[in-house]
């Protein structure tokens, strides 16, 4: 299991401490600073069943910088949001756990959390 967080943001120092308490096993990937390439983006939206305009943070500047808003949301727009989080990964939304059974989450409630533990016990 891997979690995607950015450390100053409450909900990831949240979802590890949950993950602490309950003695999970995973790996820590600070994407801010280990930058996702756009087929890892590609991948991660695959387990999570979502598209990439469902984890953007649009209310980040960066995001009010690129006018994302007004863009497009189908799939002849996708390869431009995968590019733009691969370019401005603040733009992320997180933290994201990628659960053993290939499937992942978006964690920011302990229900996100809790299920992503159920899922790597199966």
């Amino acid at each position: 299991m891997e979690i995607w967080i950015n450390p100053a943001c409450s909900k990831c120092r949240s979802a590890l401490s949950l993950l602490d308490a309950e003695g999970a096993d995973y790996t820590v990937r600070r994407y801010l600073e280990d930058v996702p390439s756009e087929d890892e983006i590609r991948a991660v939206l695959d387990r999570l069943g979502l598209e990439p305009w469902d984890i953007t943070r649009t209310q980040e500047a960066a995001a009010k910088e690129l006018g994302l808003k007004e863009w497009a949301r189908d799939e002849t727009a996708r390869d431009r949001w995968i590019t733009a989080l691969a370019e401005h990964p603040k733009l992320i939304q997180r933290p994201i756990i990628t659960a053993e059974d290939g499937t992942a989450l978006v964690a920011r409630t302990e229900e996100a959390v809790q299920e992503a533990l159920s899922r790597n016990k199966s």
